[in-house]
């Protein structure tokens, strides 16, 4: 057996299968099929015990307890919505790493919401997150982490693999962060979620959303083949560099370009555009024939969304008449609309509050210190 000096166990959460095969093929008893076999036992079945691995050998799991973990994180605070709507708390190693999932059960779904940075560099006005500085980025293992953690908050795992419930169903990139500004470590999670030999995720129920990040959008097709949605919320450059500052560097001229790009590689995909409601900022009627123009043309689907207070924001949530009426026009005009009803508001879980895992983190931090 070979000996090295370790000073932290390698995390295998997060992995490729072929950077798993890598990893292992060194190790003196090691089979051809060992990396596959471990890629099941993590993902097909939820382990995160090497010794609990019983189709490997005694000396092989002995190595890889010493050398390897696998970690989904830690869940700090589990809290559930009176709606039903589930927010955990997920901490890491690094202990600025703490961020929020979400899981938002509906009847005939069940949807993750999870983060892809600890904080949003982006500022969008109406965005709490936004008023949250960007940390850092997370890697793969600690997106995979935030979907294993889930899986078995809702004991996806305690059932067999043949003909297993799928009690998670969708995922959605629209925790806190912009996905495409970490892309790498969002594709390759991606790519991890999807694989047919471990968790198999099908990629039309995986959502990237983003804000704008106009070069890397024809890439969730041509590269993934995921869904898409627009952080959209104005259908004019002057209003929209105030909500969505980005786009003073990618103008609606030119992400409209890129949406169509990835409607073309995506053989006609449907694109969701997300329309938080603001009272007498973007909700007029105008405004929702304008949208009409702006979308006629794509595969899309409007998602409108009643404005989520937060301490301190400056906006207000449109009325519901108002946002009736919004809808209506955006759908006589021949462009699929819904209207999303909060969820989870009473935990800070609802779209656009997940800002709480700063105040939260720095209460737990002051709490174990003491």
């Amino acid at each position: 057996m070979v000996i090295r000096h370790v000073s932290k166990k390698k995390n295998l959460i997060g992995l490729t299968l072929d950077q798993i095969k890598q990893e292992v093929q060194n190790i003196p008893t090691v089979k051809p099929f060992t990396a596959f076999q471990l890629w099941q036992h993590m993902y097909r079945h939820g382990t995160t015990s090497f010794s609990k691995m019983t189709n490997l050998s005694n000396p092989l799991r002995d190595h890889l307890n010493h050398y390897y973990t696998v970690d989904y994180g830690h869940v700090q605070l589990d809290q559930t919505s009176v709606d039903g709507t589930r927010k955990w708390l997920v901490g890491f190693d690094d202990p600025r790493a703490v961020v929020e999932s979400v899981l938002i059960p509906e009847p005939k779904r069940h949807t993750l919401c999870v983060s892809s940075q600890i904080g949003c560099s982006l500022r969008c006005s109406f965005c709490h997150t936004g008023t949250q500085k960007l940390l850092r980025n997370l890697t793969s293992g600690e997106i995979i982490g935030q979907v294993m953690l889930a899986a078995h908050g809702v004991k996806q795992f305690h059932q067999s693999p043949i003909n297993r419930p799928k009690l998670l169903s969708h995922m959605v990139f629209m925790g806190q962060g912009e996905p495409l500004y970490n892309h790498k470590q969002v594709f390759q999670a991606i790519q991890i979620l999807t694989d047919q030999q471990g968790l198999q995720w099908p990629k039309q129920k995986i959502t990237i959303s983003t804000s704008g990040v106009v070069p890397l959008i024809p890439k969730i097709a041509t590269e993934l083949g995921v869904s898409l949605a627009i952080s959209l919320h104005a259908t004019r450059n002057s209003l929209r560099d105030t909500l969505v500052p980005l786009n003073k560097t990618y103008p609606l001229e030119t992400l409209m370009d890129a949406c169509f790009d990835y409607a073309k590689q995506s053989s006609g995909q449907r694109i969701t555009f997300e329309y938080v409601m603001l009272d007498g900022i973007n909700d007029s009627s105008s405004e929702a024939k304008d949208l009409v123009k702006l979308l006629k043309q794509l595969p899309a689907h409007v998602n409108l969304i009643p404005f989520n207070p937060w301490p301190g924001s400056i906006y207000k949530t449109s009325k519901s008449e108002q946002v009736e009426k919004f809808a209506q026009i955006v759908q006589d005009g021949g462009v699929h609309c819904t209207i999303r009803r909060p969820r989870g508001q009473d935990i800070l879980a609802a779209c656009g509050q997940l800002r709480s895992s700063e105040e939260r983190k720095k209460n737990l931090l002051t709490v174990s210190s003491n």
